[in-house]
């Protein structure tokens, strides 16, 4: 049961030398805005998660990671080599892949969408504990329709969230199981999560409001 599609290089895509800077970035091409989690802040975080995941689960037995493109994913694969290390079982049977787009309440307004990559490991979710892994939760849409993505997959015995960054400001009844770090921040702001994976490096910035 898996439909898989070829990885993307990683790293910033090349930009014009005649189109004008870009406003979020520094003369150097890294994010502006407040550094908020560094390298060893993040790591630090993935560790805490995975150790209270095998606590709160008594092991991992029926756990399965399901990384939401695009950061995610990378981030249920480390995740996912945590809890293999702490418990001593393979890396592949605990993580996989799940796309959200054609479940977005949003699709009537921006219609054209990269449909991405869902898979599952083999033995499948029926009866296991989910939990979902996505960078940043905010208004908790994209939660939402997780959930909705989930019931096409099989019948999980529960569903729990794992976010790097808990940045507020909720739409929905949704709250996370796990949180590397709870970050109070305005509307008008925009928290940016940088992995290695994809972006060459680990970081957690917020952009606006003179931060």
């Amino acid at each position: 049961m898996s439909t898989r599609t070829p990885a993307s290089g990683s790293g910033r895509p090349p930009q014009d030398p005649a189109a004008p800077p870009d406003p979020r970035l520094d003369p150097m091409g890294a994010p502006s805005g407040t550094t908020v989690l560094g390298p060893d802040d993040v790591a630090r975080a993935l560790t805490r998660i995975a150790h209270e995941v095998v606590e709160r689960n008594k092991g991992v037995d029926d756990v399965v990671l399901l990384g939401i493109p695009t950061r995610g994913l990378p981030l249920a694969r480390r995740l996912a080599q945590r809890l293999a290390q702490v418990e001593q079982v393979p890396v592949d049977g605990l993580v996989g892949s799940l796309d959200v787009t054609m479940h977005r309440d949003d699709l009537a307004h921006q219609p054209t969408r990269t449909i991405g990559d869902t898979y599952v490991p083999g033995a499948g979710i029926d009866g296991k504990v989910v939990v979902l892994v996505d960078d940043v939760l905010y208004s908790g849409r994209t939660i939402r329709a997780a959930l909705d993505a989930i019931s096409d997959l099989g019948r999980p015995r529960a569903v729990q969230l794992a976010v790097l960054v808990d940045r507020g400001h909720r739409e929905l009844p949704i709250r996370a199981d796990y949180v590397g770090k709870n970050l109070p921040t305005a509307t008008a702001e925009r928290v940016r999560v940088l992995l290695a994976e994809i972006d060459g490096e680990d970081r957690v910035v917020i952009e606006g409001t003179g931060r």
